[in-house]
């Protein structure tokens, strides 16, 4: 299993908005970057919810559902979209602050990029944060 980190805009489409709609598809990434991650994606990877702008804290975990096909929202045809399901929420929201401020995490993608929307996270990386989250 891979891991990963999305992001969101709590006021675009928050967590709570995510656990409503059950399955959703993470659609409108539109940096080749971002794409590659979302095309490496397989069914069972987890992710990080990442509230962005507002909050900028990991608040949950989610699951994907259907790996990377074209995404509709794109007039282009170049960008992809994943499918994702909410599994658990954060306990207690893991800030950017606490995230920049561990050691253990400095060099995490979002310490050293923290403006990329779809990023990988290591195996020792989502121990850490999880645990930081008050999850097991």
């Amino acid at each position: 299993m891979s891991y990963w980190l999305i992001k969101s805009e709590p006021d675009v489409w928050s967590w709570e908005s995510h656990v409503k709609k059950g399955v959703d598809s993470w659609t409108g990434v539109r940096n080749h970057q971002a794409k590659a991650h979302l095309s490496a994606m397989k069914t069972g990877d987890r992710a990080f919810y990442y509230h962005s702008n507002e909050g900028k804290a990991v608040v949950g975990v989610s699951e994907v559902m259907r790996e990377a096909y074209p995404d509709a929202t794109d007039k282009t045809g170049a960008f992809v979209c994943v499918d994702f399901k909410a599994v658990e929420p954060f306990k207690t929201p893991v800030t950017l602050a606490a995230i920049k401020a561990e050691p253990k995490l400095a060099n995490m993608v979002l310490v050293k990029n923290s403006r990329l929307s779809v990023q990988p996270v290591t195996a020792d990386e989502w121990k850490l944060i999880r645990k930081m989250g008050g999850l097991k």
